[in-house]
């Protein structure tokens, strides 16, 4: 269930404020899935040429070439402020930790069924993954740590990324994080050439095995039709909020970590669950005033117009069986005994537990991955993390002539069943090799 059908709900709540917003709007259009198909197409087609016209195109740029050199990275690092490399380091560093013990997390395995039977499970990392870094309105250098610092830690050989320039300038401090994070090769370039050429491949950059990172509507529906070429990290929509909130709540607090998400984008929805209809009000009032002078009112203004809501539930269990349903992407809990939330609640994205943890730190600083599942797809899949740059991968081995002989057997007759001759025969033989059991459709023998 998404914002716009809360109302649609069987948990019993008071409407303080309605989401107006128009759900269709909110995807992608047909406009924008075939100006990408078109896109995509040219640049499979026409490579480094096409590449270098939709740049020019969409960017203004067209440099000699888009991957940066040691040189030039270099100049752009020495560019980039000691505190702002500090930060990034010690924040690439968080994640780096929690990534790290999520792979530790992994294990490989091999046991032995029956004598000679031998089954395991390897973890091995994609090959090669294309990170995209959006550009924009925000400099997003924390997708750079959350996407290239994670594959890294899962053993992933080579990493291709992308970030446009902003507003015709190269991004010093995002090129800084992406090259602190571990990426094989920076390129200048934006939006869905860069998708494109990294999933395809062109003269000058080879394709990828999987992309990762946010984006626009356009980048959003390019991984989507290249999802299968190559697989993919989300399928991303707009950034979401819920907040479940108690009597004990900070109505100011609960109002500035609303806005603190809806200023996003103008779609990006921010949702209040709460026992108390004095906070709920509180919290409106706080937000009509934090609007005023807010700088990126624009986008917070326009969400939380459109995508805000705000409901009145008579108990926290209510509360929780509410957000389940939203099963929005970020989840905060200000509550006086925030980690029932843990037992409680089954589909979100990732949980913000108590009043000393916000969602920004998680977008920002704490470690934990901020790419995350949006548009309800939380019922179904987790954020972005080490295990989504490994393939689980299995291996069997037969060494004893008995046991193969008894597979063989059960091979034949399972088959049969389902009418998979061939299937049937590559058991009959080992049944004969290594037991001697006839074989009805062949005069063929083993020797010895």
């Amino acid at each position: 269930m998404t914002i716009e059908t809360a109302s649609k709900s069987s948990i019993p709540s008071k409407m303080l404020k309605t989401a107006t917003g128009n759900a269709a709007g909110r995807g992608s259009t047909p406009e924008v899935r075939a100006t990408v198909e078109a896109v995509i197409d040219d640049i499979r087609t026409r490579g480094d040429k096409a590449v270098r016209e939709y740049s020019e195109k969409f960017d203004k740029y067209s440099p000699e070439s888009f991957l940066l050199g040691a040189d030039q990275l270099e100049e752009i690092l020495a560019r980039v402020p000691q505190q702002v490399i500090d930060d990034i380091k010690f924040v690439q560093e968080q994640v780096r930790v929690m990534a790290q013990k999520q792979l530790e997390s992994l294990t490989d395995f091999e046991i032995e069924t029956l004598p000679g039977v031998h089954l395991g499970q390897k973890n091995v990392p994609i090959q090669a993954v294309g990170a995209y870094i959006p550009g924009g309105k925000y400099p997003l250098l924390a997708s750079a740590h959350m996407t290239i610092v994670t594959a890294k830690v899962a053993g992933v050989q080579r990493v291709a990324a992308c970030t446009p320039l902003i507003k015709g300038e190269i991004p010093d401090a995002t090129v800084a994080a992406m090259h602190l994070a571990g990426a094989d090769e920076i390129y200048l370039l934006g939006g869905i050439q860069a998708v494109a050429a990294m999933a395809v491949g062109t003269e000058t950059i080879k394709p990828v095995n999987m992309l990762a990172g946010p984006g626009n509507a356009f980048v959003a529906e390019a991984k989507r039709q290249l999802f299968g070429e190559v697989g993919i990290d989300l399928f991303a929509g707009p950034t979401e909020v819920l907040i479940v909130a108690d009597e004990y709540a900070d109505p100011f607090i609960v109002a500035v970590d609303l806005l603190s998400q809806a200023e996003h984008g103008p779609d990006s929805p921010a949702v209040l669950i709460t026992t108390s209809e004095e906070l709920g009000r509180q919290v409106m009032e706080h937000i009509d005033t934090l609007l005023i002078d807010m700088p990126t009112a624009d986008f917070a203004g326009a969400a939380w117009r459109d995508w805000g809501a705000v409901h009145v539930v008579d108990t926290l269990d209510d509360a929780y069986a509410l957000a389940d349903e939203y099963a929005y992407e970020h989840v905060q809990i200000l509550t006086r005994n925030p980690r029932e939330a843990l037992e409680k609640m089954h589909d979100y994205g990732a949980l913000f537990l108590g009043e000393g943890t916000c969602v920004s730190y998680g977008d920002k600083v704490i470690g934990t991955n901020h790419v995350l599942p949006t548009r309800g797809a939380a019922r179904y899949t987790g954020g972005l993390w080490v295990g989504k740059y490994l393939r689980t991968v299995t291996y069997q081995e037969v060494t004893n002539p008995e046991s193969s002989a008894f597979f063989g057997e059960l091979c034949g007759r399972a088959s049969r069943v389902e009418r998979f001759e061939g299937h049937a025969r590559s058991g009959d033989v080992r049944a004969a090799k290594y037991r001697g059991t006839p074989l009805a459709w062949s005069d063929h023998t083993f020797a010895g």
